[in-house]
């Protein structure tokens, strides 16, 4: 029986061996990190000890790294009562706390007129887009780049930084605000005085130790050119998917994108019938970003592109990693365009 292969790797990657390992190795630590006995000490240890390795990934200052549960707590720290502008093309989490005022194109770039009043991301996990980062803009989304293209907080000149962990193959429910030095919030979450009064709550010390592991991991991944090879790969996945005879759209295509992300629209084959029928044959993608999956609207990312409801309504997502090979990608190509072939001569 042929394995799956697992191509959604922008909705969350495989958990790293680097990242296991920490995390058992945190586990059996027993003490609670705020405790000044022997055991907190030791958690304490861990804790501080994954902030300054995860500093050094992300060209931050150790002292301006606040531990969350997520990206999307991240952002309720960095934007709540702000009133900063942002564009449609942001993720939910970002949306919810934002004034959507900024205009994108239809390749998906962003127009940001007064960067210190604006958020925007870095790449967008459903096309790759990369839209440029202006300097002094007040917060950015590096959830889906972070891993997978350098980045340095240090250079790029934003306030604030969101950073999520199962997405550069850390654990769930870990993620960090990068703070610039000068910049501070108000914490959302009051109680005990941890995260340097910035965000209450006993660490995660498992988790915490895990997404460090993750980053330092991701950043040698980068180094080795590891998501050089993944960029062939897409590119010879897209050359088969937009074979004339397909008549499929690649968004984003014309705009610098991540190097693992593909966004085709087949019309008249809607992505929800599109991820069951290539789920069935052994391959996991998406209909747009996993937190909105399930939902009966076509992508706000893609129709803010100016695509249709209609055209939109038909694209998915496949996302590839570093342990995908081209014998995967291979097969889906063959799989889709088959599949695609189909439901063509289905609908004449």
């Amino acid at each position: 029986m042929t394995p799956r292969a697992y191509l959604d790797w922008n909705a969350s990657a495989p958990l790293r061996p680097e990242a296991r390992a920490a995390m058992i190795a945190a586990m059996d630590v027993t003490g609670n990190p705020s405790s000044i006995h022997a055991e907190g000490r030791a958690a304490r240890a861990i804790v501080e000890g994954a902030r300054e390795s995860l500093a050094e990934s992300l060209g931050a200052q150790a002292a301006d790294i606040v531990f969350t549960s997520g990206a999307t707590e991240a952002a309720a720290l960095a934007l709540a009562g702000r009133g900063l502008a942002g564009a449609a093309v942001e993720h939910d989490a970002v949306l919810a706390w934002t004034d959507t005022t900024l205009a994108v194109d239809t390749a998906g770039r962003v127009r940001v007129p007064d960067p210190a009043r604006a958020t925007l991301q870095l790449a967008n996990g459903e096309t790759g887009v990369l839209p440029a980062l202006p300097a002094g803009l007040a917060v950015a989304d590096l959830t889906q780049a972070f891993g997978k293209i350098p980045v340095a907080f240090d250079w790029l000149g934003i306030g604030m930084a969101i950073v999520s962990a199962h997405k550069l193959g850390g654990p769930r429910g870990v993620g960090a605000l990068v703070l610039q030095k000068g910049v501070d919030v108000s914490p959302g979450l009051r109680g005990g005085g941890q995260e340097r009064g910035r965000r209450a709550g006993t660490e995660n010390v498992a988790a915490i130790a895990g997404v460090a592991a993750a980053a330092a991991a991701a950043v040698r991944d980068l180094a080795d050119g590891v998501w050089d090879r993944v960029a062939v790969m897409r590119e010879n996945l897209e050359a088969a998917l937009a074979s004339p005879e397909m008549m499929t759209i690649l968004v984003g295509n014309d705009a610098p994108r991540l190097p693992n992300t593909t966004c085709v629209a087949a019309p008249g084959w809607k992505g929800e019938t599109q991820v069951m029928a290539m789920d069935l044959a052994g391959f996991a993608i998406s209909a747009g970003a996993a937190c909105s999956s399930g939902r009966l609207r076509p992508s706000r990312v893609l129709t803010a592109m100016g695509l249709s409801e209609a055209v939109a309504a038909s694209a998915v997502r496949i996302s590839l990693g570093p342990t995908t090979t081209p014998a995967e990608v291979g097969r889906f190509a063959a799989a889709w365009t088959a599949a695609r072939g189909r439901a063509r001569r289905q609908a004449a």
